[in-house]
């Protein structure tokens, strides 16, 4: 499963923003771009989804969040397997690049090579968010098809070897060199928290409505609620400005 949700919310006319778990964070395009036919049917060669570099990952991993934060954390790579761990820190976040199959399985651009998405979990979600979309890349790296991808997502739920994340659950997304989508690459610099599935849902945080700065909702296959909170400034301390 994976630690990445979709979600897709008004963000403003013709423009929707789509939030990924594990994650990962993914903004969607206009409602032209929409229409688009898929433009990523099928996985590409593994090479394209790796980086240049394990430094130059790891330093892309550390920007999510500020360096006060990322400096002490753990940082995980893409290996051949799955995910390794590259450095370890010791104020238990963990922060990684996620692929575009953090994204939901019906996202246009699951198998997007260009995706990079900084992702920095606090030491709840590390435990109980994350692990879903490691486990999602193991069993991409081992051959499953995206239809067994969500075939085995699907029966861990229902199982509960995908449990709601813990309460207290959160990330930072406040990285300005992600490349998030086609639509535009990074996004707006923001904080995630994910909450089991509430009745309420975004009512119970005013979410989603006109001058509020909190979006979010229930989102995929994920037994989750995922809400954002825009943020001023980038990790490096720069002004945050809209991507997409």
């Amino acid at each position: 499963m994976t630690a990445a949700r979709t979600l897709v919310s008004n963000l403003r006319p013709a423009t929707a923003a789509a939030i990924a778990v594990g994650v990962a964070l993914t903004a969607a395009g206009s409602a032209k771009a929409q229409a688009t036919p898929a433009p990523y049917p099928s996985m590409a060669a593994i090479a394209q989804y790796r980086m240049a570099s394990q430094a130059d990952e790891i330093a892309l991993a550390r920007s999510a969040a500020p360096p006060s934060i990322s400096q002490d954390s753990d940082v995980m790579t893409l290996g051949d397997h799955g995910y390794d761990t590259a450095v370890k820190g010791k104020n238990g976040f963990v922060c990684i690049v996620e692929r575009s199959w953090a994204m939901d399985f019906s996202d246009a651009e699951f198998w997007n090579p260009k995706v990079r998405a900084p992702i920095c979990f606090n030491p709840v979600s590390a435990r109980s968010v994350l692990p879903t979309y490691l486990i999602r890349t193991t069993w991409l790296l081992a051959g499953a098809s995206k239809a067994q991808l969500e075939a085995r997502t699907k029966d861990a739920i229902a199982s509960r070897r995908i449990p709601p994340p813990e309460v207290g659950s959160m990330c930072y997304m406040m990285s300005k060199d992600g490349y998030l989508n086609d639509a535009g690459g990074h996004w707006h610099s923001h904080v995630m928290f994910f909450l089991p599935h509430d009745a309420k849902g975004p009512a119970d945080w005013g979410a989603n409505l006109p001058g509020v700065p909190v979006m979010g909702g229930d989102v995929g296959l994920d037994p989750a609620s995922v809400y954002f909170v825009l943020v001023a400034k980038w990790s490096d301390g720069t002004p945050s400005t809209m991507g997409m």
